[in-house]
């Protein structure tokens, strides 16, 4: 005797070795010996054998046309063999019963089980959903695949084109595009801005790293929305002065202009002029919604992403030839620089010129203030003059030496009309020592003005965005706290009201203070304090971001001089700092060498899109001095 059963879920055939009514002893097709309860037997049959039996009613099973078997089937539970039976008439041998049987089994949209061997016809409408989404499977497993083949040929699928970001930054692994894409970077070996770069889909290398930091923070593009533009402030009183700003040749934001004008027996007074692009709109409006959700304008080599739309900008930065919007902090200075009185004032500041530091650095340094006593002559040489003793007398009583002087700024310049291997964007960069002259100036002179104004909102009981370093650890507060690195009893940023929104906040709050007006946030506002943490976030999340482009940029400067030996320091282990570049990479072929040991090395491949580089250690240079060592394991 034989018998057909299932056991996990597939049928089985076997012979019977022993029955003991509830149970058998059943040996399988295979050898394999198994306890099988009687009520678990499908069929019993003589004929044929066991592993004939499936075998048969498999290629038997195939002929039996499912929906044909559905229509002819009544509307009530039935088992297969009593359907067999009403099939074909007759008395079902166990291969047409057993082919019935793994038919019924085989279409669980058409047959619901209910039992062993027992089923149900599936309803009408369940059924014609069920087919309808057996249809939509395989409709799109067919699209599936035709994407996936196009995009290992090179060719971009037209359902991808407008979900590009989607893909790369936050993939929906339940679309199908998204299943088709991960499946081609399988099987073409690449990664997913590899594959889209194959297709034409990135123009470059740039494109995706850019494009990531706008889906994050800029996901509906870098467009401004509609608004209101900014009114005219009226009635401004015009300040008898001719102001001058000292700017980079990219700066386009111009927040800040200064002024020298003699006073009637001796000194001067000097102004320290800060655009007031809060005098154009008010906390609520449109500009402010803009400007809230920005926070600040975003730095990258080659391209920037202003707070401000480009006509609020033009409107009030402080550009040449112009009389500006601006709250002014003039310094009644004795001769011997000493600061004897100080007012504030919102006024309209003439600018009659914008220095940039590529014209007048040559003129203006350090060389020529301590070795040449005269050096050339040239405008505004005795203003600079005058400013740059001031700071250095600002300096000096805060407490705070220059410490920088020996580092290094990089200037990144983008030719984005000049195309390269990797794209559009020639980049060269230029080295800027820290801490020249009018570097000196500059800040000085914002120190003063903002420590000046945050006192100024302290006393008048009106809260502001602070600054504030105690224990070496720099924070934002809303109440006015000492600034121990600057060495200032408190700071509120206020001097870049174009390009930080806690600037903007802050110059609402003192153009309030000299207006006698009630401020744009009152005390304890809790809006004030969203605004803060929003800041502090957003501006740490651009910083990463510029950093992470200049590196960017480092690595198309090297591609751009392929096999190029570059020198550099090691800081520590094997971690070390380019000299040419700010790039700083970590070299396993570096012997043990001292901190601040100059070495050479050659670059053996780069990476721009994991923005990776791997380069090889060639010979040391020169050994450091204790000096440099020192100065070397406090950068690392």
């Amino acid at each position: 005797m034989f018998v057909l059963f299932e056991e996990d879920g597939a049928f089985k055939a076997g012979t019977v070795l022993a029955d003991n009514d509830s149970s058998l002893q059943v040996e399988t097709s295979h050898g394999k010996r198994v306890k099988l309860k009687s009520s678990h037997v499908l069929l019993q049959f003589r004929e044929p054998a066991p592993g004939e039996l499936l075998e048969r009613a498999a290629a038997d099973a195939e002929e039996l046309d499912t929906g044909f078997l559905w229509e002819v089937c009544g509307d009530g539970e039935f088992g297969f063999q009593d359907f067999a039976a009403e099939y074909h008439g007759h008395a079902p041998n166990a291969v047409e019963a057993a082919a019935v049987l793994l038919r019924l089994h085989s279409a669980p949209i058409y047959f619901h089980r209910k039992g062993r061997g027992r089923f149900r016809k599936a309803p009408a409408e369940i059924l014609q959903a069920a087919l309808a989404g057996l249809e939509k499977k395989r409709q799109q497993a067919e699209a599936i695949e035709r994407m996936r083949s196009e995009l290992v040929a090179g060719r971009l699928p037209t359902e991808l084109a407008g979900m590009l970001p989607q893909l790369l930054y936050r993939p929906d692994r339940n679309r199908i595009e998204t299943k088709a894409f991960e499946a081609a970077c399988v099987d073409a070996g690449l990664s997913a801005p590899r594959l889209l770069l194959k297709c034409g889909a990135l123009a470059s290398s740039y494109d995706f790293h850019y494009h990531r930091f706008l889906f994050e923070y800029f996901e509906d593009g870098v467009a401004f929305p509609p608004f209101e533009p900014p009114h005219e402030p009226a009635e401004l009183p015009r300040a008898d002065v001719a102001a001058f700003s000292i700017d980079d040749a990219t700066t386009t934001e111009i927040d800040d202009a200064f002024s020298v004008t003699p006073r009637a027996g001796g000194g001067w007074r000097i102004g320290i002029h800060i655009a007031a692009p809060a005098l154009g709109f008010a906390r609520g409006s449109a500009l402010d919604a803009i400007a809230r959700r920005r926070l600040s304008t975003v730095y990258m080599p080659g391209n920037k992403i202003t707070m401000l739309p480009d006509a609020v900008v033009e409107a009030f930065t402080l550009a040449a030839g112009r009389d500006c919007p601006a709250v002014s902090l003039y310094l009644d200075v004795t001769a011997a620089l000493a600061i004897v009185g100080h007012e504030s004032r919102v006024e309209r500041v003439p600018i009659v010129a914008n220095l940039r530091h590529h014209d007048i650095e040559p003129l203006f340094n350090d060389q020529v203030l301590h070795e040449q006593a005269d050096g050339p002559d040239f405008q505004w040489k005795r203003e600079l003059k005058l400013l740059w003793d001031l700071a250095t007398v600002l300096e000096a009583g805060r407490g705070k030496a220059e410490d920088n002087r020996n580092q290094v700024d990089f200037n990144f310049y983008v030719d984005w009309q000049t195309e390269t291997a990797d794209g559009a964007g020639y980049v060269t960069i230029s080295q800027r020592r820290r801490g020249s002259p009018l570097d000196k100036l500059v800040a000085e002179m914002m120190i003063l003005a903002n420590a000046t104004w945050g006192k100024l909102l302290d006393e008048a009981g009106i809260p502001g965005l602070y600054r504030a370093q105690s224990g070496g650890k720099v924070r934002m507060t809303t109440v006015a706290a000492p600034h121990d690195g600057l060495g200032v009893d408190c700071y509120a940023w206020s001097s870049s009201p174009l390009r930080r929104y806690v600037d903007m906040v802050n110059q609402w709050q003192i153009i309030s203070v000299l207006r006698g007006e009630p401020p744009a946030f009152a005390p304890k506002s809790a809006d004030l304090m969203a605004a803060l943490r929003d800041f502090e976030l957003t501006y740490a999340a651009y910083a990463d971001f510029q950093r992470q482009m200049e590196r960017y940029w480092c690595l198309r400067w090297l591609r751009q001089q392929p096999g190029i030996a570059v020198d550099g320091k090691v800081l520590r282990d094997n971690l070390v700092r380019l000299e040419t570049i700010p790039l700083l990479l970590k070299v396993p072929s570096l012997p043990v060498l001292l901190p601040g040991t100059r070495v050479r090395l050659t670059i053996e491949d780069s990476d721009v899109l994991d923005v990776d580089v791997r380069a090889r250690y060639v010979e040391t240079l020169a050994e450091p001095t204790p000096e440099e060592a020192a100065d070397a394991a406090l950068e690392s």
